[in-house]
């Protein structure tokens, strides 16, 4: 099956309808991450053939749960799940943030290339980047445990906002971990087509007054 046939029957099986542009910036996307991917490890998933399930539809799944206007991408590496939202969600403004240098140089060519102009990409710690205003969401893939999400982001998410943390299996440990003025709002099970592990969503929020 050709990546263009992939990605339109997972987009269907999601329940996912976007325009034939998107769909294009988004083959773009993962032929300009498997070129990057080359040299800069930016994931380490090097098979191409998986590129579509385990990055593309594996970051839109989340578009249910982003209903909001501002979104920060924590831990972003290769710009995964922010820069697929910001293909599908061209309302949605989006920054994408890493420590590492060669990723962000990445980020910062991909947003050029696909022309994404509600995208920004930030380098640096997620606990020294002080914005001028914080996030309605705040997501992470692949970014340490759920406690130290919270804890090195907190500064970073607005009131009424809230943590979209994506785990692999259920995160009993971490959930027990978590700082008792925050608050988990529901763990979601997430069927991503071609992906055959267990993937959840977790969606938290913060108690404090």
């Amino acid at each position: 099956m050709s990546p263009e046939a992939q990605l339109a029957q997972g987009l269907g099986l999601l329940g996912v309808d976007l325009p034939v542009v998107a769909q294009k910036r988004l083959l773009v996307y993962a032929a300009l991450l498997a070129k990057w991917n080359r040299t800069y490890r930016l994931t380490a998933i090097e098979d191409p053939s998986l590129a579509i399930s385990h990055h593309l539809l594996d970051s839109l799944v989340l578009l249910p749960f982003v209903d909001r206007t501002t979104l920060l991408d924590v831990g972003s590496g290769g710009g995964m799940p922010g820069i697929p939202l910001a293909i599908a969600r061209p309302e949605l403004r989006v920054v994408v943030l890493d420590s590492n240098s060669k990723k962000t140089a990445f980020l910062q060519q991909a947003a050029i290339e696909l022309g994404l102009v509600n995208m920004a990409v930030h380098c640096g710690r997620v606990e020294a980047y002080c914005p001028p205003a914080r996030f309605a969401a705040i997501t992470a893939r692949a970014f340490s445990d759920l406690a130290e999400l919270v804890k090195l982001s907190r500064h970073l998410l607005q009131e009424d906002g809230h943590w979209l943390a994506m785990k692999g299996l259920w995160p009993h440990d971490e959930l027990a971990h978590l700082p008792s003025d925050v608050g988990v709002d529901a763990v979601h099970p997430l069927n991503v087509p071609g992906v055959a592990a267990a993937r959840h969503l977790v969606v938290m929020s913060s108690r404090a007054a």
